[in-house]
């Protein structure tokens, strides 16, 4: 989905239906940051936004995906086209989850013999030294690369208010965290809770 092109579009619509963002805020239950953010490309409306949204600016759910209006001869295919974006989302966002876990591994499989090596054989003290340096860089490197690619898979829902987004990295890096959650603080409500991690922004 293009959310440059989708926040212009809601803005322009706004616009015609001569609401501020603040009173188009008011009718959905949200903040006008909200709608700012939506209208500038940094942030896409959530699943349980997206109708009320729509009915708001008299447009569908497809042109909003579209992020223009749709003749009736477009809108089928529009609409085939929108639900294959929003599957290869998905796609991308799981395989580099896969590749983060690989990530993880190989850094695993390339230090632990330098670690081994330095500790069981009896070597000079500069060397043992640098084996040691090398398996910590690698583990560093390969730490930074997972998470980086793990954090820009998918997004993160807030179980509050159901806002997804994708943090900081220093948030990320900083959050404790489970296999599927991570504690994160919401940009929309403020709560500081675990978020899941989901495919899609």
């Amino acid at each position: 989905m293009d959310q440059i092109k989708i926040g212009k579009f809601i803005a322009e619509e706004r616009k015609a239906k001569k609401y501020t963002q603040r009173e188009l805020a008011d009718k959905l239950g949200i903040s006008d940051k909200t709608i700012s953010k939506w209208e500038r490309g940094n942030g896409f409306p959530e699943v349980s936004l997206l109708l009320p949204l729509c009915n708001e600016l008299e447009i569908t759910v497809n042109e909003l995906l579209s992020g223009k209006r749709l003749q009736e001869v477009d809108y089928k295919k529009i609409a085939e086209e929108n639900m294959v974006n929003l599957v290869k989302e998905a796609q991308e966002s799981k395989k580099k989850i896969v590749m983060s876990a690989l990530v993880a591994c190989l850094v695993i499989i390339a230090a632990v013999p330098l670690f081994v090596m330095a500790g069981a054989f009896d070597m000079d003290v500069w060397l043992r030294t640098v084996l040691m340096g090398i398996g910590i860089i690698i583990i560093i490197i390969g730490i930074a690369i997972a998470c980086i690619l793990d954090r820009e898979a998918g997004a993160f829902e807030c179980p509050e208010c159901n806002e997804r987004f994708v943090p900081d990295m220093k948030s990320y890096v900083m959050g404790p965290h489970t296999l599927t959650k991570r504690k994160l603080t919401c940009p929309k409500c403020g709560c500081t809770k675990y978020c899941k991690h989901v495919l899609t922004k």
